[in-house]
């Protein structure tokens, strides 16, 4: 008497379209810090804007602007729009230079070193100024 016993077929991995590479979150990155950068762009131009209709009010509207939260969300300002510009120029590399997608991953991490080579003296100075009270 002798038995077999035949082993489970092997499951298939299902692969998604999202797998979590570093480009796939540049992307991301790129994405969300472009609609950051616009909603700010457009709040600075309606606060700016406040200097035509009341000037009072304005003046109140900046005030409200030194304290340390949003010394915090300038930073993040800063922090977005640098990388989004850095990422950018990866971008246009990697579309209009013929040897780009070669090297994509490699520039990821070159633009990855240049901003923390660029915020933290920028993040030094705008702690320097949330408080030093300027």
């Amino acid at each position: 008497m002798s038995s077999t016993t035949e082993a489970a077929p092997a499951k298939e991995r299902t692969r998604s379209l999202y797998r979590g590479d570093p480009g796939m979150w540049s992307w991301v990155l790129h994405r969300i810090t472009g609609v950051a950068t616009f909603f700010f762009l457009f709040v600075h131009v309606l606060d700016t804007a406040l200097v035509r209709v009341n000037p009072d009010t304005y003046d109140r509207v900046i005030e409200t602007y030194k304290n340390p939260l949003v010394g915090l969300m300038e930073l993040a300002l800063v922090a977005m729009v640098l990388y989004h510009a850095l990422n950018g120029v990866r971008v246009m590399l990697v579309d209009f230079w013929s040897k780009g997608p070669q090297y994509q991953r490699v520039m990821l991490w070159v633009i990855i070193a240049i901003w923390f080579v660029v915020m933290i003296p920028g993040a030094g100075r705008i702690f320097y100024n949330m408080f030093a009270g300027h």
